[in-house]
């Protein structure tokens, strides 16, 4: 049996909220190249997702976009599948003849979703068009005129728009501006900077709040003190630890007895991620990134037999830059942090850095960075899914 590695990358909204995830795999011992081989990933990827991790643990309730090969439309593959949860994706490489057409109208009429990939107007392609959910543009190969050109063509049949590598808030803004429903890419990992931007009073306090939890030498009482200035952050810290995500014997009822029993190591953790909710307005995606770098980051550490502590803090500070929406560097100077954890943040040095390096190969889906040390390919996939999980938790009682 061939080792697979699962990824995903969030498909957003105009509102910068989830709409679903693409699947993302490879194999060792596969050739995406090759069609059979390719369908092979597919089975396999449908198989992995649905009965092994379980398509909840890895998409939530949003749908997942899977990529199907022509043997898998003419296997009729996707009708095993729920057609509420799933979105069929024809990759550009099909081979567009009759039987796949009427077999993705059949699709279509039983009520599943059907997104082409890299669209573009072509005879053997243009049938598709009418009865197509939603087309695929990849707006960094056409380029902006090319790009405008095809939307505008498009808009006739009334069909959603998925923008594809979307690189840049820009990019972002003018895509919108043109009608594109959705879009995927790394935009929204980049700040969108505000020239001349300044902190507010709540987050200069949540940043001071930082400082204080991730000082080496800070006591019980002046983190107490901290919290219980800051009434939003007050709420939300004895909200969160009176969830269910805790087993407690009893209720909290005060900011010190929280701090006493969760001890100072898981304090400064959930403080963390408190803080960076804080501090930004931005969507989900953007602070469900940060919780699931620094985890990963966390476990990545924990798996070489480190203190991960700060692996953690590394992983979450990475995403500075994209909720407070300041370049990383400035972000990083109103923060007094030691040495190491600013060059691992910024340089991936050191063994916290060297971890959120393949983090973010991981995230990015760079297969050729997607090491740590000597770690087992698998490992580092379950570390990824492991923290998909624990950031989904942890983001609805932060609710």
């Amino acid at each position: 049996m061939a080792e697979f590695i699962i990824g995903r990358q969030q498909i957003l909204d105009q509102k910068l909220n989830i709409y679903a995830y693409e699947l993302l795999f490879r194999g060792k011992d596969l050739d995406l190249n090759d069609k059979g081989e390719a369908t092979q990933a597919t089975n396999q990827i449908i198989t992995d997702s649905i009965l092994e991790l379980g398509l909840n643990n890895l998409v939530g309730l949003h749908k997942a976009f899977i990529n199907f090969t022509t043997q898998n439309i003419l296997e009729k593959t996707p009708l095993n599948l729920p057609k509420d949860r799933i979105v069929i994706e024809v990759l550009e490489n099909v081979d567009i003849d009759l039987r796949v057409i009427n077999n993705l109208k059949e699709f279509s009429e039983q009520g599943y979703t059907i997104a082409l990939d890299d669209f573009v107007f072509s005879d053997e392609w243009y049938p598709l068009l009418e009865f197509a959910n939603i087309i695929k543009l990849d707006v960094m190969a056409m380029g902006e005129a090319r790009t405008r050109q095809v939307i505008s063509d498009l808009k006739p049949f009334g069909i959603e728009l998925l923008a594809e590598k979307v690189e840049t808030y820009e990019e972002f803004q003018y895509l919108s501006e043109l009608g594109c429903d959705y879009f995927q890419g790394y935009f929204f990992h980049k700040p969108n900077l505000v020239p001349g931007k300044r902190l507010g009073v709540n987050q200069t306090a949540a940043l001071r709040l930082l400082t204080i939890i991730n000082d080496p030498d800070v006591e019980f009482d002046k983190l107490s003190k901290a919290i219980s200035l800051d009434p939003g952050l007050s709420y939300k810290l004895l909200h969160y630890i009176n969830s269910a995500f805790f087993e407690l014997p009893s209720k909290m009822e005060s900011i010190h007895r929280a701090i006493s029993y969760l001890g100072l190591k898981e304090l400064k953790r959930w403080s963390n991620i408190l803080t960076l909710a804080a501090l930004s307005n931005k969507p989900d995606a953007v602070l469900q990134n940060a919780l699931i770098r620094g985890k990963m980051c966390e476990l990545l550490g924990k798996l070489i037999g480190e203190k991960a502590e700060h692996f953690f803090l590394v992983g979450i500070l990475s995403s500075l830059d994209s909720i407070l929406d300041l370049p990383l560097e400035e972000a990083l100077q109103q923060l007094p942090l030691a040495d190491d954890i600013v060059s691992a943040v910024l340089n991936k040095k050191g063994l916290a850095g060297e971890a959120l390096e393949c983090v973010i190969n991981y995230e990015h889906w760079n297969l050729s960075g997607m090491y740590y040390k000597n770690l087992d390919q698998k490992l580092i996939s379950e570390a990824y899914f492991e923290s998909i999980t624990w950031a989904k938790d942890v983001l609805s009682n932060l609710a």
